[in-house]
């Protein structure tokens, strides 16, 4: 029996199937007998959606697999960096998306949209396995209709989304990974006592400059005084573990305190060579939090312009609860939050030699 040739030769409408993909689009309301114009549209961008949806779970199937192993090296940081920024990038074409959708005036939307009961965007099942692929869990999400999101699929998709959800998701994947930082310890250097020990002193230096400032008043003084003890009561509360736990148990927070830790010393020490892949890394997840943030706030634009007050075809509250989706729906904001805790390059804890040598690229050569 002969073998197929490595490189047979083949078609690009075969390739692509793309007969296929052009005879995937049914007008509703041309099968009522009343074809609408803008509806083709709707559903052409709809199934766009999709098929971008489909490349989000095949990146980030592949970077939480990577992340999912108990050593992560360094090429493979960089490679996660590259799909996750392809991540990103996608979003912010699905944003874009939105401005040809609103080329569609709310009339023309009304010419076809009765005939979408029950149907809504709510039903997308890729989307909601990107958010559970994410971490987004089940008791943060914000409900629809007051019952379980899982509600609106087959039994066969439930128990995928359940799988998902009893599984590892990337939040999960990189709050390991960040646990196991081996910097925050070395030798006599302990990165915590240090840090502690430099915000002490950079507020004391706050306060002494205060005091001697020549143009505050006494009053004015006494009142910068306070909030510069506030934020140093803050610094030291939060870097300690306990209150970190305590946080935790009352779901104000969710990255572990040694995660913490670590993405705090990654973005204060992130100009050392071997930091600079995590430090992407982290900006990476940082950011698909903020592109998924603007797409559900420019849809909650889009829906406010179209239905106005209308309830959404699928029964949800429209805008109202694309709205708060937008406001809550967070998955990184724990990684946002590591701001909070940042200080001048000018206040950071002087590494010691051995130590930061340990964190940039060296060679020797001889002559």
């Amino acid at each position: 029996m002969q073998s197929k040739s490595k490189y047979a030769s083949i078609h690009y409408n075969s390739y692509l199937q793309i007969d296929k993909i052009t005879s995937s689009q049914n007008l509703r309301s041309e099968e009522f007998g009343n074809a609408a114009h803008e509806e083709m549209l709707f559903i052409i961008t709809h199934q766009v959606y999709e098929l971008w949806f489909k490349q989000i779970i095949h990146e980030l199937d592949a970077v939480k697999s990577d992340f999912s192993e108990n050593k992560v090296n360094e090429g493979t940081i960089g490679i996660a960096v590259g799909r996750l920024n392809r991540v990103i990038e996608i979003f912010k074409l699905l944003v874009q998306q939105i401005g040809v959708m609103e080329t569609m005036t709310p009339l023309d939307f009304l010419d076809f949209r009765n005939y979408l009961f029950p149907a809504s965007g709510f039903q997308s099942f890729q989307f909601r396995t990107i958010e559970v692929m994410l971490g987004l869990k089940k008791e943060r999400r914000v409900t629809y209709n007051n019952k379980a999101y899982e509600l609106e699929f087959s039994s066969a998709q439930q128990e995928v989304l359940q799988k998902l959800e009893a599984g590892k998701s990337l939040f999960t994947c990189i709050e390991e990974w960040l646990e196991r930082t081996p910097f925050l310890e070395f030798g006599d250097f302990q990165f915590i006592n240090a840090y502690k020990a430099s915000v002490e002193q950079m507020h004391t230096k706050e306060k002494e400059s205060i005091t001697k400032s020549d143009y505050l008043d006494e009053e004015g003084k006494q009142m910068r005084i306070k909030m510069v003890e506030d934020t140093q009561s803050y610094f030291l509360n939060i870097m300690n573990e306990d209150v970190h736990l305590e946080l935790i148990s009352q779901g104000k927070i969710k990255l572990s305190y040694k995660a913490t830790i670590a993405a705090l010393f990654i973005n204060l020490y992130r100009d050392e060579p071997i930091l600079h892949q995590p430090f992407q890394l982290i900006s990476k997840l940082i950011e698909i939090d903020n592109q998924l943030t603007q797409w559900r706030s420019r849809h909650a634009q889009m829906v406010m312009r179209m239905l106005g007050k209308k309830v959404g075809t699928g029964g949800s509250s429209g805008h109202e609860y694309l709205a708060k989706t937008a406001s809550s729906h967070y998955i990184f904001d724990d990684l946002h939050n590591v701001s909070t805790l940042l200080i001048p390059r000018s206040d950071l804890p002087t590494l010691p030699d051995d130590f930061k040598r340990s964190l940039g690229f060296y060679f020797s050569s001889s002559i």
